[in-house]
């Protein structure tokens, strides 16, 4: 499970989330973020731009959609 937030809802039934996550920098012992963007089903376009979402793993759907909006 994963929380992020939608960035594009242009897709049809897809919606792209960015997931943010620190990361230790392994030299200066500083928090980085990290944002990774993914792919995610959305049955309906239900979400808008800016909404806080979570996703989790499901068998591929595409290419590169791996993951379903859980709520």
């Amino acid at each position: 499970m994963l929380v992020g937030v939608v960035t594009s809802n242009k897709m049809k039934d897809t919606v792209a989330v960015a997931v943010n996550r620190y990361v230790k920098h392994p030299k200066y012992k500083k928090y980085i973020l990290r944002t990774k963007k993914y792919l995610a089903h959305d049955e309906g376009n239900t979400k808008e731009i800016g909404e806080r979402v979570t996703i989790k793993s499901s068998r591929p759907l595409s290419k590169r959609k791996h993951f379903i909006v859980v709520n």
